[in-house]
């Protein structure tokens, strides 16, 4: 192995180290998402308040259709993915509240579906309850400052689904405005990590799972 280092200036070890990484992460098996974390910069007011108007609840996530040929879209959507959510989710009421709810949020913030799924299972591996060694929760592992900055403060409900969701494609879609849409770019801040391939190539190969076929 040193001799090919010193032939071709690639470390093969490194480089098979870091692939079998990157297809453990996709597959919800390692935490690579927990090696960074988001992290807390200064908001202006207007930016703050226009965030925390982002997260206000006024109700439950029940999707509306401007046509019956939306509905079908989304029926289509919930019936073809909700199958290759069973490993993770047995049970069929679960699956479908989580999935309306990640298609309700990741509508009302204007991301692709398929990405916040991608962004959940390389975050959390689809786990309500995970807790990062830096504090971050749940699916989509906010940190507890954003309860704090821009919620009522209290981070325990950081665990709810739809507050979980909401924040996480509220803060997402606030990284994609920042980096006027480069997506790589917002998913390194995401993760505390920008400007560095491994997270946003780990979520861009999991997103391909979630997308219809």
């Amino acid at each position: 192995m040193t001799g090919w280092v010193a032939a071709t200036g690639v470390d093969w070890g490194r480089r098979l180290a870091w692939r079998a990484g990157l297809v453990a992460c996709v597959a919800g098996l390692c935490p690579l998402a927990v090696r960074a974390s988001q992290i807390e910069e200064p908001l202006s007011d207007s930016v703050r308040q226009a965030l925390r108007a982002a997260v206000e609840f006024s109700g439950p996530p029940e999707p509306e259709f401007v046509s019956p040929e939306a509905r079908i879209a989304y029926l289509r959507w919930l019936g073809e993915l909700s199958p290759r959510l069973q490993r993770r989710k047995p049970d069929l009421q679960d699956r479908v509240e989580f999935l309306q709810t990640v298609w309700y949020e990741s509508r009302r913030a204007g991301l692709d579906e398929s990405l916040v799924l991608g962004v959940i299972q390389v975050e959390s591996a689809f786990r309500k309850y995970a807790i990062s060694p830096v504090g971050a929760r749940g699916y989509m592992q906010i940190m507890p400052f954003w309860a704090r900055l821009i919620g009522d403060g209290d981070p325990s409900k950081l665990f709810h689904l739809q507050t979980n969701i909401r924040f996480g494609c509220v803060i997402l879609r606030h990284y994609l405005d920042r980096e006027r849409g480069d997506l790589f770019l917002a998913l390194g801040r995401y993760n505390g990590s920008r400007g560095r391939a491994a997270y946003p190539n780990a979520v861009f190969a999991a997103q391909r799972q979630w997308r219809l076929g």
